[in-house]
């Protein structure tokens, strides 16, 4: 059976260069990069050259780039190393009710630590309010962290006018990353954040990877104690062949971003549009237009997502009903329910997210049987009994209304 994967939000494919790229570093050149003698010094360059070509593509100076052992690390290794280090400014935090949960725990870690916080609400897009950040920030505000872009409906936030805000008020500005890195353009200086994390997976490099950017000048405290490894900024012996992987794959998504945006965005809307126009009683979540290129985000009444996904995996279609860091809660997704999705048809989430080995006909493969299935299981569920018939539409679950004007 073929297999049509469409979770690439949840990680992607390791392109073949990368892998290539990474290779030598996991066979004969094994040499620990903090050591002297030459195998090292081959580590070194390696981590060296990477660190240049990532800072350079970010718009960043090498030494503003601390890498990682995964985007969630990056986001803990931003919100505390900032929070513990200024504490002595003050012990507020700003964030938003839809963060991933690298974010939202960590913010909830540090209140057990005397910090307070404020979640901002966002509209019925995922979009925060730049209006509402400016309202929350106090004398005792040390540091704001927004997404760049949400992860299950794919909203890109408005990130640079955040940053105006933040930097008039002189509060940090943090900013999860990890789903727009080598999607979507990022200059660090452009966007005005003094923080900035990102995944290697996310964009076909490989896992346990990440990096953050740290604007010289940033006071924050290291996470992670032990060596002085990164500038003693994150101790620990650095992933060489997975940052050589890391450096390689933004460096090649850099390299065809405008192409990759334009023909991933053309199937996406594709497939939304396919998806909304033969099945009743869907909504497509996040922002129609200030969207990620490859997401694509429904709730459909009536049926559980989990169930859509079953089915769906049974024709070797892969989805997911959410974020993948909750794949297996029955809860339904903190997003949707932040963005007013009534808590029902919040369990009807199913988001397909597509990338660069994705083709037309497989998006028409998926229309072509999504439909059947919602109608089956709709006929299988009390409520889609009453319901009668898969086509038509109703309040409760029509398409969110029109974009603002602003947006």
């Amino acid at each position: 059976m073929r297999t049509i994967y469409f979770d690439n939000a949840a990680t992607t494919q390791p392109r073949r260069e990368v892998v290539q790229a990474m290779l030598p570093y996991l066979g004969d050149e094994y040499g620990n990069p903090s050591s002297i003698y030459g195998i090292a010094r081959v580590s070194r360059a390696a981590l060296d050259g990477a660190r240049e070509r990532v800072a350079a593509i970010l718009g960043a100076d090498p030494k503003e780039i601390v890498f990682t052992g995964s985007g969630t690390e990056a986001d803990n290794t931003a919100i505390k190393g900032v929070a513990f280090a200024n504490r002595e400014r003050g012990n507020h935090i700003i964030t938003s009710s839809i963060e991933h949960h690298a974010v939202l725990d960590s913010v909830k870690r540090l209140e057990k630590h005397g910090f307070r916080a404020t979640y901002l609400p966002v509209d019925a897009y995922g979009m925060v309010d730049p209006a509402d950040v400016e309202a929350a920030i106090t004398d005792k505000t040390i540091l704001i962290s927004i997404m760049h872009a949400n992860n299950e409906v794919g909203t890109i936030e408005p990130i640079e006018e955040i940053a105006e805000i933040a930097k008039r008020h002189g509060v940090y500005l943090h900013t999860d990353a990890v789903q727009t890195a080598g999607h979507i353009p990022i200059d660090v200086k452009r966007l005005g954040v003094d923080l900035l994390s990102l995944s290697a997976h996310k964009f076909y490099g490989p896992k346990g990877v990440g990096a953050l950017y740290v604007r010289r000048g940033v006071r924050m405290e290291r996470y992670i104690d032990g060596g002085a490894q990164e500038r003693n900024r994150r101790a620990g012996t650095e992933n060489v062949a997975g940052i050589v992987g890391l450096a390689k794959a933004l460096e090649l998504a850099a390299e065809e971003m405008d192409a990759e945006m334009e023909r991933v965005s053309r199937l996406r809307d594709r497939l939304i549009q396919g998806v909304m126009n033969r099945i009743g009683h869907v909504r497509l979540n996040g922002h129609p237009t200030r969207r990620l290129p490859g997401n694509a985000s429904f709730c459909f009444e009536f049926i559980e997502g989990e169930s859509l996904l079953l089915n769906l995996d049974m024709l070797g279609v892969c989805g997911s009903s959410g974020s993948a860091c909750t794949s297996g809660s029955l809860e339904p997704s903190h997003v949707l329910l932040a963005m007013g999705v009534p808590h029902e048809v919040a369990h009807g989430s199913l988001r397909l997210t597509l990338g660069r080995y994705n083709t037309e006909e497989e998006v028409d493969y998926v229309l072509g049987h999504l439909p059947a299935i919602v109608e089956k299981l709709r006929a299988m569920s009390p409520f889609g009994q009453e319901l009668g018939s898969a086509t038509g539409a109703c309040d409760k679950c029509a398409g969110a209304p029109e974009p603002a004007a602003k947006h």
